[in-house]
């Protein structure tokens, strides 16, 4: 007698059903972070920079201090 949970069965039989296809990875950015397709980048002096991380990178490489006008 061969018994096994039907969950098992289906997932030999065809895979696994909750795997989602990944977007294409086109290269890491100057921050470290995955550029995907359809990601917003910058190029500044040759490197290029997530959207999302375009005020770190000003900071952390470019010396930009953020300030309020006074």
């Amino acid at each position: 007698m061969n018994i096994e949970h039907p969950a098992i069965t289906q997932t030999m039989e065809t895979g696994y059903a909750n795997m989602v296809s990944q977007p294409e990875h086109c290269g890491i950015d100057a921050m470290g972070d995955e550029i995907l397709i359809g990601d917003s980048i910058i190029e500044i002096g040759g490197e290029i920079v997530l959207e999302e991380n375009l005020e770190d990178y000003l900071i952390e490489y470019l010396g930009a201090q953020y300030k309020t006008a006074e």
